[in-house]
């Protein structure tokens, strides 16, 4: 399918999903272990303010007053926005020009955060509420975002599908969505390779850098294009302040007001049968609306009238994320402000790497992205890696594998977390190995089918294992 029949069909299959949950128990609420619930809410550690060198704290813009008492803050050694330097970090990209990337980083080191602190509380907290069986996670956006494509009606139609989306699965499993677009940061490619941003690309002979994302180079194939410029950093900054504006006018505007579920269906969707399906689901919730007016609840309250929304990506370059990490003068802790909520990959297995070392030292909720090759150590090492205080909340596991692989090999991952009694919440993130390249050459597209086996896999392991299935992560273009 194009991208456009994908986001037609998204609401769809949710819609397929919602309707069996019934019979397979997949969206009860559950809890994720008997441990779940009692885990540690400790503060953490205080560091000291981040200098970019020219004694300018970097504080959030939220913070009034510093913390007068630190002596209860936990420890877990020393850590610093620029500390995962000091790693192993063979996924990082290199810049040849120190003078220029130095110019770039005092430049971010400047700007506003694009999320501030309590935003990320906020979204932690409902991780949390989803870890214990009482929410599900909804993720989705493009698998790649570029400067090119940049366009108000683009930012509007992703936000317009996931708002349906939701809908279908709040009315249809009975809990609350939290909605996270993977968008305004996912500058950068997601897929790991050995070589990192090192890979190179030989045509006629000739061989350049390969394009990894706009955050670092451009696609033309040209030696300048694919030259690592950080500059992209700064530009990535901007187009994604841009587009949190575009997402915080239409959350919080009216846009998303329950009483326009029929303008969210999109025009391109009207004639087809996915369309007709959601037409006559928000008729459903149009009935219910209208019964809550009729016994007197207002529903021109907020409540009806704006949603939380929040934004995620893949933490992959880490100039960029330590750039615009702040501190919290009233908690004391470090906040990522390049996003709410950031991914890690492979590079998670390693506890030395310059990726965890760098995101376990923030307050962002972080997604682990596991695939098959993924062992039970591999993760209960990671997640004990990236959250020490077992903190509710805090780390969500997406599950990016085959039907087959989903089958055989999840059930072993969950049994170990639920073992050592570790919080984490359980996503979906189907798609694994179903891109294919169109005629010509130029789109890439995923097998509808296979996303929905993966899903159903998911869920029938989800009952077996008696884990929650907090969410699911989809890639619509």
């Amino acid at each position: 399918p194009t991208p456009k029949s994908m986001k037609i069909a998204a609401p769809a299959l949710l819609l397929t999903l919602a309707a069996s949950s019934s019979s397979a128990g997949a969206f009860s609420p559950r809890s994720l272990s008997s441990a779940s619930a009692g885990a540690s809410q400790s503060r953490r550690p205080f560091f000291p303010p981040y200098d970019d060198g020219d004694g300018l704290s970097m504080v959030s813009q939220q913070a009034e007053q510093p913390p007068t008492d630190k002596s209860n803050y936990p420890t877990y050694g020393e850590w610093s926005p620029t500390s995962w330097t000091a790693k192993e970090d063979p996924l990082s990209p290199e810049f040849d020009d120190d003078e220029r990337l130095s110019s770039a980083l005092r430049r971010l080191h400047r700007c506003a955060p694009l999320v501030f602190a309590g935003e990320v509380r906020s979204l932690s907290e409902k991780l949390g509420r989803a870890c214990r069986g009482q929410g599900f996670v909804l993720m989705g956006g493009d698998s790649l975002e570029t400067f090119d494509d940049f366009h108000v009606d683009r930012v509007r139609d992703t936000f317009r599908v996931l708002l349906q989306m939701a809908l279908v699965l709040t009315f249809g499993g009975g809990l609350p969505v939290i909605k996270v677009g993977k968008m305004a940061g996912q500058f950068v490619k997601s897929a790991s390779t050995p070589d990192g941003f090192g890979t190179v690309e030989t045509r006629d002979g000739t061989t350049l850098l390969s394009y990894v994302g706009d955050m670092i180079n451009s696609s033309p194939f040209d030696p300048e294009s694919r030259r690592h410029d950080p500059f992209n950093m700064v530009e990535a900054y901007h187009q994604s302040s841009q587009t949190l504006n575009i997402l915080r006018a239409f959350s919080a505007g009216g846009y998303a007001s329950m009483s326009r579920l029929h303008a969210w269906n999109l025009d391109f969707a009207e004639e087809t049968e996915e369309g007709s399906r959601y037409r006559k689901f928000a008729s459903k919730v149009d009935e219910s609306l209208r019964f809550n007016r009729a016994i007197g609840i207002d529903t021109n309250d907020p409540v009806f009238e704006r949603v939380d929304f929040y934004t995620g990506h893949d933490c992959r370059c880490l100039h960029y994320e330590g750039a615009l990490t702040r501190e919290d003068s009233i908690s004391g802790n470090y906040y990522d402000c390049s996003a709410h909520l950031l991914v890690l990959g492979d590079e998670a297995k390693d506890p030395n790497c310059a990726h965890v070392e760098f995101a376990r030292g923030v307050n962002n909720p972080l997604a682990v992205r596991v695939t098959e090759g993924w062992t039970p150590s591999d993760l209960v090492g990671a997640v004990n890696a990236l959250n020490p205080l077992n903190e509710v909340g805090k780390i969500a596991v997406k599950v990016h594998m085959s039907p087959e692989a989903i089958q055989n090999n999840l059930p072993g991952l969950i049994r170990a977390v639920q073992r050592e009694s570790l919080s984490v919440l359980w996503i979906a993130d189907p798609g694994y190995g179903d891109v294919r390249e169109a005629e010509d050459g130029c789109l890439l597209s995923r097998d509808f089918e296979g996303i929905r086996s993966q899903l159903r896999a998911y869920f029938d392991v989800m009952e077996t294992t008696g884990a929650h299935p907090g969410g699911v992560s989809l890639d619509m273009t």
